[in-house]
């Protein structure tokens, strides 16, 4: 972890809400915590198992900022899409956090970890 801003992608949150991973530890490490607005989207449209997981997820929000989709993150989309095959989820993810300067926490390493420019890549875990 390098970075003093963390960027969380769906599938931490996603993992957090049905226990598997503690956030506190990158809560604490991080002075600044934030989603993009796709995640946010991503995260409260999954099929959650129980209302539970759904309020535990509502809850866990709470604590991100939820960052937007700007021009420079589009445009940044718009020059890494033309370059690569990706997904528009994900170069939205790494646009936001490589515009915003945040460490990303995802558990698909491989979707960003090639991308260039380079952005910090940590992979929770789930021990």
């Amino acid at each position: 972890m390098s970075g003093i801003k963390a960027l969380f992608d769906s599938n931490a949150l996603i993992y957090a809400s049905q226990g598997k991973l503690d956030l506190s530890t990158y809560l604490h490490h991080y002075s600044h915590w934030g989603i993009s607005l796709i995640t946010y989207m991503e995260v409260l449209g999954y099929p959650f198992q129980n209302s539970d997981e759904e309020k535990l997820i509502r809850e866990i929000l709470q604590s991100f900022e939820i960052l937007p989709i700007t021009q420079t993150i589009a445009d940044q989309v718009i020059q890494l899409r033309k370059r690569i095959k990706i997904k528009l989820p994900d170069a939205i993810i790494w646009a936001t956090a490589y515009t915003e300067q945040h460490d990303l926490i995802t558990y698909n390493a491989k979707d960003f970890s090639k991308l260039e420019p380079t952005i910090t890549v940590v992979v929770p875990d789930l021990g």
